[in-house]
């Protein structure tokens, strides 16, 4: 069940909390999800955790009175949220969007966050999003430098925001099908309940133009200067990607781990895409757990 809370900004954050033991977890969800998409991981992970999911601005039951323009607003959000209802010390996982988002707020807020898992998550640079520019020369694509930039590719084509435009149920499933779920699909009646939570997203193209910017590198992207953000995460981090993740390349995870303090390890995920949720809940919960309860010294082999 939803639970809202009043942020000092004006904003409503919606979340769902599972009651469990002394051991507080945040979960951080992506793009076109919400909450929701936790479902499966808050019924199976271990009852010595507290969890609360989060609805981020723009998404599921959460307001969006002030447009977002940074990843850094997203994870200004969760700061005014944990004081809200004054957690102190929590782990925390970030899926894809989320792990951005999550990234940033352990680097500006230091000593909330213990331990950090990035699930597929966009990388340390950003999430590169190539236009036309508007000029209808597909040949000549180039990484979008601003938001109207990226507004004018989407718009124009009238793909993902054109189902959202529309509404349109199906279009968002073919594309899950084609890039989220390539190695197994919710039940019929859950994936209905997905997609029409997807279809309470009001800023796709925002997080789009946000992730494209996003750099808390040391090296500098085509379009935004690395802000070396990333020497201010020191706490223990694991990284995982499932081996057959189309949304988050081998190179963009690379970056990641190219970026991130020595301490971070990598565990590749087995007949998983960008969804290991659902492709093997099993598998994913282990690796959470394993992390989580050795105080994120991981026993399970990197690579």
């Amino acid at each position: 069940m939803l639970q809202t809370v009043q942020l000092l900004n004006g904003e409503t954050i919606a979340y769902r909390k599972r009651d469990g033991g002394n051991r507080t977890l945040l979960l951080i969800h992506g793009n076109m999800t919400s909450s929701k998409h936790w479902d499966m991981l808050l019924e199976n992970l271990d009852a010595i955790y507290t969890i609360y999911a989060l609805d981020l601005r723009g998404f599921g039951g959460s307001s969006y009175h002030q447009s977002i323009t940074a990843i850094k607003d997203f994870s200004d959000d969760i700061k005014l949220f944990v004081d809200a209802i004054s957690l102190k010390h929590f782990d925390m996982i970030g899926w894809s969007t989320g792990g951005a988002v999550c990234m940033q707020f352990v680097a500006n807020y230091p000593g909330y966050c213990q331990r950090l898992i990035l699930l597929a998550s966009a990388s340390t640079r950003g999430y590169p999003f190539y236009s036309d520019l508007g000029t209808g020369n597909h040949a000549s694509f180039k990484r979008a430098a601003t938001y109207e930039e990226v507004l004018v590719d989407i718009s124009k084509t009238k793909t993902v925001q054109g189902f959202y435009d529309s509404k349109n149920a199906q279009g968002l499933k073919m594309i899950w099908d084609a890039l989220i779920y390539t190695e197994n699909k919710p039940e019929a009646d859950h994936y209905d309940e997905y997609i029409e939570d997807m279809l309470t997203q009001r800023n796709l193209a925002e997080v789009y133009h946000a992730l494209n910017i996003f750099n808390v590198s040391a090296i500098d992207n085509e379009v935004a200067k690395g802000t070396n953000e990333v020497q201010q995460i020191n706490i223990p981090i694991l990284v995982l990607r499932g081996e057959r993740d189309l949304v988050i390349t081998e190179q963009m995870n690379e970056e990641t781990m190219l970026d991130l303090p020595k301490h971070a390890q990598f565990v590749s995920l087995k007949n998983c895409g960008h969804s290991p949720l659902i492709d093997d809940l099993q598998q994913l919960t282990f690796e959470i757990e394993t992390f989580l309860q050795t105080g994120g010294k991981h026993n399970a082999l990197t690579q």
